[in-house]
């Protein structure tokens, strides 16, 4: 196997690359940001998505068997301009095209993510959308993409959950921080589903769909992470492993109380752990269908606990040299870089 990973810099791709060099698998990381493991600068490249010609001379110099596409801008926090999310959708249809012309790719899997369907809505098949951001729309533009793209290559789609695990920035940044200070408090005791998904289990899940047979996974679309879960379950797994003590629980509108504040500093740029969005995320049920993806590839092998374990011991042993990417916007006049 020769394994290319698009987005390979970022949090998914981090864990997969590494994954991929423990097998002694050779693997390039194709992004338009360094990695965050310094360990994986030999095998990243810089690449703009949006440049066919340079991807071109990428495909062609390390002949991929198996390619995963997780490039993306994958924050949510345009929602009046899809040229914005340009990368998402046009990079993806830009990747695809060069793909059918590189005769090396033998597999390929391409992120979308479950905001392709809102909070509370079941899709009945697996084109079945409704997305609400745009993020999540340029996400249904990248499926459709993939399915008419006439690719030869037997190929997926995968719908993240909300993923956590080690070299996720946003945990480190916002939640494990806020907790080792003593600050974290969670809304009400009020059961709340999620489908959340450590990111050991979603590597694996991503190997799987590379080598089970054509017929399993061809033109396929999988939720990867695990089974959902009650917030608190996962959140007093956290708490435990990493500050010994249990999660302090304050009413609900308190929380949100200070949501709205956090919105209104977050509008002036000034950064605080809870806003609206981060409430509603805490209080909402969000569940996706995992059962196929259980079915078709097998129950994933880490436990919630294997994965706070080794997440605490990446955050006290690792992450301090992690540095956020720069988010690249492709609405502004040179922001594309060429490798």
């Amino acid at each position: 196997m020769r394994l290319l990973v698009t987005g390979g810099s970022g949090f998914i791709g981090t864990n997969l690359v590494q994954s991929a060099l423990d097998k002694g698998i050779e693997v390039l990381n194709l992004d338009w940001n360094p990695p965050l493991n310094a360990g994986h600068v030999p095998q990243w490249k810089e690449w703009d998505i949006m440049d066919r010609r340079s991807t071109d001379l990428l495909l062609a110099e390390f002949k991929p068997t198996h390619v995963v596409h997780l490039a993306a801008r994958t924050d949510t926090d345009v929602q009046d301009d899809m040229d914005a999310y340009r990368q998402n959708h046009e990079g993806t249809a830009i990747l695809l095209d060069a793909l059918k012309n590189a005769p090396s790719v033998q597999r390929l899997i391409v992120t979308s993510t479950q905001f392709v369907c809102e909070a509370g809505y079941q899709p009945g098949h697996d084109q079945d959308f409704k997305p609400f951001t745009l993020y999540g729309e340029t996400k249904r533009l990248c499926e459709l993409a993939t399915r008419n793209a006439g690719l030869a290559c037997v190929w997926s789609i995968i719908r993240p959950t909300t993923i956590w695990g080690p070299w996720s920035l946003r945990y480190r940044d916002v939640m494990f921080r806020v907790m080792r200070k003593g600050l974290y408090f969670h809304p009400g005791k009020g059961k709340v589903v999620r489908s959340y998904g450590y990111v050991g289990n979603v590597v694996w899940q991503i190997e799987r769909i590379l080598s089970a047979e054509p017929a399993v996974v061809n033109g396929k679309v999988f939720y990867v992470g695990d089974q959902p879960i009650d917030l608190r379950t996962w959140v007093e797994a956290v708490s435990r492993e990493l500050v010994h003590k249990p999660v302090r629980y304050i009413p609900t509108w308190m929380v949100k109380s200070l949501a709205l504040g956090g919105d209104v500093l977050k509008s002036v740029g000034i950064p605080f752990p809870i806003t609206s969005g981060r409430f509603r995320s805490m209080t909402s049920d969000y569940i996706t269908p995992m059962d196929r993806t259980d079915s078709a590839l097998g129950k994933p092998p880490f436990s919630l606990g294997d994965g706070v374990r080794e997440t605490v011991r990446w955050y006290d042993s690792e992450s301090a040299s992690a540095r956020k990417p720069e988010l690249i916007d492709t609405r502004q006049k040179g922001s594309g870089r060429q490798p």
